[in-house]
């Protein structure tokens, strides 16, 4: 039988899994390109050789998603498979309209040809959209583990924006960690808040070879903890899935891929943010949680913030920084630096706009709709430069970072600054405590017994 052509659709992330773990030894298919949205410059790259398999010496190329009519053609494909998360359904489908009018098929994996079984238990935290809570979750999760005596491992989602080879696993146990690997601010962002609490998390691009790397982890290991991105599935087959909805943004948890799978596969699904959601919007999510798992376990949480200087919010003028993903695909208008400075009094959130330079003018440009809000883009060196110098154009008198790291580490900001700090809140019972004490019992781990 001849080969089936493929391009694989995504945003150098689900695209790679999807190919190590379907296509890469795989003698029916030919994978012609990738093609890549979402994240600024990874395109006009390779999936290099090394990673590619012994079908693939020379790589596989990567192009832009505005090539894939042109590629569908010259490469004679059969096969478009949609590999990125954190989507509209109206977008997945226009997407699958562009392919199928070009004459290929449509398709998307699905967990059972995409997860690896683990040999150690394993929870997976994951989300309906990008910015729901799913870090601090996961944070939760681990304390709750290691409060037992448990060594967890953490694992996630991969961000792959720099040397393939080089991040085919990567190990973080300290903040030098994150300089060694050259960690994009995006990076950083999600292994900072692990490696302060004292917990390892690995990354990178070969999951297979990542989680026998972390379950042979020399500090040890008795659980796995999936860090899931944006909103997409677990890479691992969960024995416990916890998913985090947002009702910020309620509906968004049945009309985005894939985070309807996530809502769909929970185990215990966290109403998030409730402390500064509308009633509406969390009756919203929680009927459409009621309708599409019922039998799932709710729990009510917080993610109620501090700040270190509250005196540099009341009665400022401030400039917001909040994390970038969450502002661009994520589309949220709000975020903790936002609702900082309406709890500690600030008398003006200034518009970020007419001082942005550079790639951040681009950004502004592909994601309209972020507002006066700034996004802490930070995926190259030319990014953060224009960050640190839009921050240090603009008339505020403090800058309320919202991210998860300290942005003074890594740039040069020349105002008065205060960082926002938040943690997950259970609200009434049940709470993840519970959900952890029978996970702990179900899987034999109790070491505090022993």
């Amino acid at each position: 039988m001849a080969k089936k052509n493929v391009i694989i659709i995504g945003a150098a992330g689900r695209d790679f899994h999807n190919f190590n773990t379907y296509f890469r030894d795989n003698s029916e298919y030919n994978v012609v390109a990738f093609t890549a949205a979402q994240i600024p410059d990874i395109d006009g790259r390779k999936y290099p050789a090394e990673l590619a398999g012994s079908l693939y010496p020379e790589g596989i190329p990567i192009y832009v998603e505005a090539d894939l009519v042109k590629l569908i053609k010259e490469h004679c494909v059969d096969d478009c498979v949609f590999s990125y998360s954190d989507v509209p359904y109206q977008k997945v489908m226009n997407v699958s309209a562009i392919v199928n009018a070009a004459g290929s098929n449509f398709k998307l994996l699905g967990p059972g040809d995409t997860m690896i079984k683990s040999h150690k238990p394993t929870i997976a935290v994951v989300a309906t959209r990008t910015g729901c809570g799913k870090s601090q979750t996961s944070r939760k999760v681990i304390e709750e583990l290691m409060d037992k005596g448990l060594k967890v491992i953490a694992i996630r989602h991969p961000m792959p924006y720099g040397d393939l080879v080089a991040q085919k696993v990567q190990r973080f146990a300290t903040i030098e960690d994150l300089k060694k690997h050259n960690c994009t601010v995006e990076e950083m962002e999600e292994y900072e808040p692990h490696v302060i609490r004292g917990n390892i998390i690995y990354s990178g691009v070969d999951y297979e070879a990542i989680v026998r790397a972390a379950e042979e982890d020399p500090d040890g290991c008795d659980v796995i903890l999936w860090d899931g991105g944006n909103n997409d599935f677990s890479f691992y087959k969960p024995d416990l899935t916890i998913t985090v909805a947002d009702p910020h943004r309620p509906g968004a948890e049945m009309n985005y891929y894939p985070g309807e799978v996530n809502l769909r596969m929970a185990d215990v699904v966290v109403i998030n943010k409730m402390d500064s959601a509308s009633p509406e919007g969390i009756q919203t999510v929680r009927e459409n949680i009621a309708l599409a798992n019922p039998n799932a376990i709710v729990i009510d949480a917080a993610s109620p913030i501090s700040v270190d200087h509250p005196e540099l919010i009341r009665g400022k003028r401030v400039l917001i920084v909040e994390d970038g993903p969450t502002l661009t695909h994520g589309e949220m208008k709000i975020g903790a630096g936002t609702i900082a400075a309406r709890k500690f009094g600030a008398i003006e959130a200034i518009d970020a706009r007419p001082y942005l330079v550079g790639k951040l003018k681009e950004t502004y440009e592909i994601y309209p709709n972020i507002g006066n809000i700034l996004p802490a883009m930070g995926y190259s060196d030319q990014q953060l430069t224009d960050l640190e110098t839009t921050i240090n154009n603009s008339d505020c008198d403090t800058v309320i970072i919202g991210t998860p790291i300290d942005l003074n580490r890594i740039i040069k900001i020349k105002k008065p600054t205060t960082r926002v700090y938040y943690d997950l809140e259970e609200i009434g019972y049940p709470k993840l405590s519970q959900v952890i004490n029978q996970f702990v019992k179900k899987h034999h781990l109790n070491k505090e017994m022993a």
